[in-house]
């Protein structure tokens, strides 16, 4: 199974950081995806950056590297995480929403129980933290948008909101070494819950 690990919007990306200017939600994302990906080959996955350049790549750019690896392995041996910082404001005040998310495209698909399983390695690592559910709408946790990443992707594909950069609690979490190691340890063992679920008789 080939991983691709998302890094959200780019270096020209204008706003997406926190008021304070300690985070830059492009420089963030990619930090934690190469983290990620590095752990992840570790452990004998086929794992690799989507974006390994700092630009903003397009979303349409972004949808064609997924669907081609889609294309020569089988869409059911590839996955797509998006890493992103969710904000409330426009960057400029602080605000008071807060928590971490996982967003599928909507309708029941192997997204939903990619979701589910990063939910669940979210709860057990996340402790004390707010974790953001949708169980109203569908019944499973994830909350549904018809993002274009998630929407075009032949591929289970999730958009993971990592807290929020305009939280001053959430901000401190997520330059602590320690939030970064909880939201690195949730993406690789919720992908380690789905891969033994989706592939239980064979190595990785």
């Amino acid at each position: 199974m080939k991983i691709l690990i998302d890094n959200g919007h780019g270096i020209q990306t204008k706003g997406k950081r926190s008021p304070d200017g300690k985070l830059l939600e492009y420089a963030y994302t990619r930090e934690l995806a190469r983290r990620i990906v590095t752990t992840l080959k570790a452990r004998g996955y086929d794992s690799e950056l989507l974006v390994p350049e700092d630009d903003d790549i397009p979303l349409s750019e972004r949808v064609r590297r997924t669907n081609a690896h889609c294309q020569a392995l089988g869409k059911s041996n590839v996955i797509l995480i998006s890493l992103h910082i969710n904000a409330a404001g426009d960057g400029t005040k602080w605000m008071n929403a807060t928590g971490w998310s996982c967003y599928t495209c909507k309708g029941q698909t192997e997204s939903d129980r990619l979701a589910d399983c990063l939910y669940k390695a979210a709860e057990q690592i996340l402790k004390n933290q707010v974790i953001r559910t949708d169980y109203a709408r569908d019944g499973d946790p994830d909350w549904e948008e018809n993002f274009y990443i998630l929407r075009h992707s032949l591929c289970p594909a999730v958009l993971v909101e990592q807290f929020f950069m305009d939280n001053k609690k959430d901000l401190a979490y997520l330059i602590s070494d320690e939030g970064k190691r909880n939201l690195i340890d949730v993406i690789v063992g919720g992908l380690e819950s789905f891969y033994s679920l989706s592939f239980p008789f064979h190595e990785h």
